[in-house]
């Protein structure tokens, strides 16, 4: 991620007050990793990241044979029905779910992020797919607001 923007560092160096203690790093990037690779379950991360960062770039990737395209929102609904005894269907937003083609959901999880009233207006959002075979990572979406791009 850092050698795809340039200007991040990752994993950086560790920061030490005078007595050695860790107090804090030259890192830039900050790995978020959520199970389906969704953005609804980063959204409270961003926002936290954001009071104690000062975030100016929030980075969506999925990459392939990525877990959340083994199912579908309305499998794993019926199969949470049948094993748990409990209806899940109106608890996330189904388009968020689960992942059939990775354009489509980086499309909407970079439009998730964006409309989050927790996502600052200034930061750069993109979304990004990772090809685990190539080691490729690849530029899907990029929405930089306006007096950013300039």
């Amino acid at each position: 991620m850092a050698d795809h923007f340039g200007d991040e560092v990752y994993p950086g160096a560790l920061l030490l007050d005078e007595t050695g203690r860790r107090i804090g790093s030259t890192a830039t990037v900050f790995p978020l990793i959520v199970g389906g690779g969704r953005a609804a379950d980063a959204l409270r991360s961003i926002t936290v990241s954001q009071h104690l960062f000062g975030l100016e770039r929030v980075v969506v990737v999925h990459h392939s044979f990525c877990g959340a395209t083994s199912f579908t929102a309305e499998g794993i609904t019926a199969a949470w029905k049948d094993e748990q005894h409990s209806d899940i269907s109106s608890l996330y937003d189904w388009d968020g779910i689960a992942i059939t083609d990775f354009e489509k959901s980086l499309n909407y999880d970079v439009s998730l992020i964006r409309k989050s009233p927790g996502t600052p207006e200034h930061v750069e959002i993109y979304g990004l797919f990772y090809d685990i075979d190539s080691g490729e990572l690849t530029e899907i979406v990029r929405d930089v607001p306006a007096e950013v791009a300039r």
